[in-house]
């Protein structure tokens, strides 16, 4: 009886501790807790402590998983099976046939631990892309400065090679000539440049240091010279300083015409512009000699196309309409010395020479003349220039000057011999009344006004002069003797006491 009451009184105290802690199979993976064979059967038997079993798996290494993918669900731990056998209702809760996950704080804890480990995960994936990025770069920025290092190094060390062996030469026989331009102002190193770009040197150091150990090399002037090419640097500064070597030079007096003209009383030809211009286009010695001729240059001074002759816009209106064409280029070639390049054609020639005057006349204030002229054009300025040029000395150019805006003006004929003189193939200072007879679009006998074009290439003292004219009534002038005295009057009477004065002391004496 008494073994009754304690069986009783024990499991009513099993029966409170079970519903004070419940714990249920399922939530424990209750497929392993078995029942112990034997008397006891309809209770369960004591189990080993869960906690024992639990593997903490902190220190597992994060696995990457993408951002929009689910993490993979970590099945619960396994525990070992124990020894006996389970009871009905403890093998029933152990079994799962809808592959549902267990319930209860376990499961919870489970998946928040997941998600965690898929975080951290990530993160760590990250942190290791953004270090081998850096790692990738850091060895991109070395292998540039290694290059850089090396290149900068090579390049060094061909420079101080290029010093120990000297710049580069020519050491084989000189080619053939060539036109090479010193401009002015050039200093040793762009006349080294330009004897490289013309291929008369191999390099620009071997004519420089040449150059510097040659102290003739200072009075080297501006213009066009003739060097052979693939020459040594100093055999090509030698060839520079040369006294043949200069070409393209001429000089053109003040007073000068286009064409050649003979003197009456001396029979002398009168070398015009353009016999000047061949004789200074010569290049090269013997049979490889080459000019350009007087018929070459007056052929292309007579071409329709005055834009490629260089004519400058204030004159192709007026010398488009001259009556003939192998004088268009009258007085547009200006008196001085000039420098041309002889291998050109005739008709670069002309215009480089055109170009180069038109320029020089400007700077003088030709095109704003016009107020002090009467209203002149800049080509009709031009004109009168010329007239003043072959009228007068230096002394008496502005007071010419005057009486020719004083005539124009007033619509007189101006009455020039030096107008009727220009047609003629024989030429002196007086002129024959049948000379003066002849009607011609540069006689001022014949007609009032200005000639059809210059007469002559001014100089600059004169075209100063018609653009500042001296002050006075001034209608007539002239030459009364052989030293050059000029008479001015305003009175006709007067002018012809002149002329009788001047008849006397010979200067109007015809050679004819």
């Amino acid at each position: 009886m008494n073994d009754r009451w304690a069986r009783a009184e024990e499991r009513h105290r099993q029966s409170v501790e079970e519903r004070r802690y419940r714990r249920p199979d399922r939530g424990w993976g209750g497929a392993d807790n078995r029942a112990v064979r034997g008397r006891g059967s309809r209770h369960a038997a004591p189990v080993e402590d869960d906690w024992d079993d639990y593997e903490d798996d902190t220190t597992v290494i994060p696995r990457y998983t993408d951002d929009e993918q689910d993490p993979i669900p970590t099945p619960p731990p396994q525990r070992a099976p124990q020894r006996g056998r389970p009871t009905r209702g403890q093998n029933a809760r152990a079994q799962n046939p809808r592959g549902r996950a267990p319930r209860g704080r376990s499961t919870r804890s489970e998946s928040g631990r997941g998600q965690s480990r898929s975080k951290r995960s990530r993160v760590a994936s990250r942190k290791a892309a953004e270090r081998k990025r850096r790692r990738r770069n850091l060895w991109l920025l070395g292998c540039v400065f290694v290059v850089l290092f090396v290149a900068a190094g090579g390049y060094a060390g061909y420079k101080f090679i290029g010093k120990l062996s000297g710049p580069e030469d020519y050491a084989g026989p000189a080619g053939p000539p060539v036109v090479v331009r010193v401009k002015a102002g050039d200093t040793a190193e762009q006349i080294a440049q330009t004897m490289f770009d013309k291929g008369v040197v191999a390099s620009t150091g071997a004519f420089y240091e040449a150059a510097i150990r040659n102290s003739k090399m200072n009075s080297v002037q501006p213009g066009f010279y003739s060097v052979p090419t693939h020459s040594k640097g100093s055999e090509a500064v030698t060839a520079l300083m040369g006294k043949d070597s200069r070409v393209g030079n001429v000089v053109i007096s003040e007073g000068k015409r286009l064409h050649d003209s003979t003197d009456v009383n001396t029979g002398a030809r009168n070398e015009g512009i353009y016999r000047k211009i061949a004789d200074a286009s010569c290049l090269g010695t013997g049979t490889a000699r080459r000019c350009l001729t007087y018929e070459q240059l007056e052929a292309a001074g007579a071409s329709t196309d005055l834009a490629a002759l260089g004519v400058p816009s204030w004159a192709v209106d007026t010398v488009r309409q001259v009556p003939d064409r192998n004088r268009q280029l009258e007085g547009l070639i200006a008196a001085g010395a000039w420098d041309f390049d002889p291998s050109g054609t005739a008709e670069q020639v002309l215009a480089q020479l055109v170009g180069d005057s038109a320029r020089t006349y400007e700077s003088t204030g030709l095109t704003q003349s016009a107020a002090a002229t009467g209203g002149l054009t800049p080509y009709q300025t031009l004109i009168a220039a010329s007239l003043v040029e072959r009228e007068a000395l230096p002394n008496d150019m502005s007071k010419v000057a005057r009486v020719i805006v004083n005539r124009l003006a007033a619509n007189q004929p101006l009455q020039f011999d030096s107008t009727v003189n220009y047609t003629l193939d024989k030429t002196e200072v007086a002129t024959t009344d049948s000379d003066r007879a002849k009607r011609t679009p540069w006689n001022t006998y014949a007609m009032p006004g200005l000639p059809a074009t210059p007469i002559s290439s001014p100089s600059l003292d004169a075209l100063r002069a018609m653009e500042t004219p001296a002050s006075g009534s001034w209608l007539y002038f002239v030459t009364v003797d052989k030293q050059g005295t000029t008479m001015f009057t305003e009175s006709y009477s007067e002018h012809q006491r002149n002329i009788e004065r001047a008849r006397q002391s010979g200067i109007l004496d015809s050679g004819r």
